[in-house]
């Protein structure tokens, strides 16, 4: 598709324009309008413009008119009192969204190629990967990645998009690493509390180790054997228990006969006072040896009590005395292992959350990996679904290469050429270039660019900056 005709009026301070399909160079000096015709015609192809002032100073429309030899005819006008008139027509009748439909039909460099030299690489880059042909929108990524990532600029191309998923920089990199380090720590805490375990620590077997059923029967035994040890001593002092209550009887009867025997002193000198009592004192004196042999009754009962009680007591500690003590060593170091195993169980039940820890902080770190090497490996998919404009065009790691060199690499002249190979690079596009302020050039990439244009078919309108006070239109 070529241009046919251009006509412009009253547009950037041009009052009336016109130029047939023709490749030209325009040249002049400064102010004389010679860019103001590149920009009426990236106008009524873009509907844009970075002018503050559309409309030549002092009229009230500007109006620019495109035709091509395929029947596609483009009529703008800027209007300051009223609402803008377009018509996009392709063989008289009117283009369904004709914006869209234009955008379609040029890129970005083909209105600028020469400015596309003096750019930084990352606007350079931003505007190759542009021109790879991918459909997507955010419920693409949300089905890659399972979510919208966070902290990505989504007006980039998909590949800068991509690029900075799997950056060094990225969210993701970045909580991998958070996540790695929350590994490394609890794997830390690990071993400072495996140290501290037993060696071959069975936490299973001693959590499950009914250490209460095991002292419970451990105190019956012991108590078992206090009885058996009670009963041998209490045989063992039962001759010095008789001994000891036979001395206390011997006391008690001395006792009382000295007692009786002072009182029996007494009586006798009352007796000899007291005549006239001597027949009740006498009665008396029988009634206390009979009072007598009732004390000693009563202490030969009390004797024999103690004696009957000391032999029931034998009898029952001879039921323990005659057995051997329990050997409670092996259930006693049972217990005591059991009590030192069942302490460390707290600690080793630590160390079990941390490990539990570290394998759910692994899985999201393994989700993080594979999100990564996935912005990684989308790439080259997206390479193989999407149409590639340029010959020798691939990405790395959100880099474009041209023949395996990035664009910052190559000669002025190279990406020249690289423009003028994206200006051909839809088959049914617009076969136009506008090549603004060629004077930047040197003469021999000047020349090198128009006779590449005119090779590959390419119409091109470049300016040229010079010392002629008149705006002259050359053929080439």
């Amino acid at each position: 598709m070529k241009i046919s005709k251009i006509k412009i009026k009253n547009l950037f301070g041009i009052t009336e324009q016109e130029l047939d399909g023709k490749s030209v160079e325009i040249t002049g000096a400064n102010g004389v309008g010679k860019t103001s015709i590149l920009d009426a015609i990236r106008y009524a192809l873009t509907n844009s413009s970075d002018r503050d002032y559309i409309v030549k100073n002092g009229e009230n429309e500007g109006e620019i008119i495109i035709e091509t030899d395929t029947g596609l005819s483009i009529n703008r006008k800027k209007r300051t009192n009223s609402s803008d008139y377009k018509s996009i027509k392709q063989n008289e009748k009117e283009v369904n969204s004709p914006e869209t439909f234009l955008k379609d039909i040029f890129t970005p460099l083909q209105l600028n190629p020469v400015e596309f030299c003096s750019m930084s690489k990352q606007e350079q880059n931003r505007i190759i990967l542009d021109l790879i042909d991918f459909k997507w929108d955010l419920n693409w990524i949300r089905e890659q990645f399972g979510e919208i990532p966070e902290g990505i600029n989504y007006e980039q191309n998909i590949l800068q998009v991509l690029n900075d998923i799997q950056a060094d920089d990225s969210p993701y990199f970045k909580a991998r690493q958070d996540i790695n380090r929350d590994i490394r720590n609890n794997q830390a805490f690990i071993q400072d509390i495996a140290e501290g375990l037993p060696t071959n620590y069975d936490a299973k077997k001693w959590s499950e180790f009914n250490l209460t059923e095991k002292l419970k029967e451990l105190m019956t035994k012991k108590e078992e054997n206090a009885k058996i040890e009670q009963a041998k001593e209490y045989i063992e002092n039962y001759d010095n228990k008789i001994k000891g209550y036979e001395a206390q009887r011997q006391i008690n009867i001395a006792a009382e006969e000295k007692n009786i025997q002072l009182e029996k002193e007494s009586l006798q000198k009352e007796i000899v006072a007291l005549e006239e009592k001597i027949k009740a004192d006498k009665e008396k004196l029988l009634n206390l040896s009979k009072i007598l042999e009732d004390k000693k009754k009563i202490v030969d009962l009390e004797y024999e009590k103690k004696v009957t009680a000391l032999d029931e007591s034998i009898s029952r500690a001879k039921e323990f005395a005659d057995k051997e003590p329990i050997d409670i060593s092996t259930l006693q170091t049972e217990c005591d292992t059991a009590e030192t195993m069942k302490s460390y169980l707290n600690e080793y039940n630590r160390m079990k959350d941390y490990e539990k820890k570290i394998d759910e902080l692994r899985i999201e770190s393994d989700e993080y990996t594979r999100k990564i090497e996935l912005a990684r490996t989308l790439p080259g998919q997206i390479l193989q679904e999407s149409t590639i404009p340029i010959k020798g065009l691939t990405v790395k790691d959100g880099i474009p290469l041209i023949n395996g060199n990035p664009i910052s690499n190559l000669s002025e002249g190279e990406q020249l050429m690289l423009c003028v190979d994206v200006a051909l690079s839809k088959p049914n596009s617009l076969k136009l270039i506008l090549l603004d302020g060629v004077e930047k050039l040197s003469e021999k990439n000047r020349e090198l660019l128009y006779n590449k244009c005119k090779e590959k078919g390419l119409q091109f309108i470049a300016t040229r900056t010079d010392n002629n006070d008149e705006l002259i239109i050359t053929e080439l």
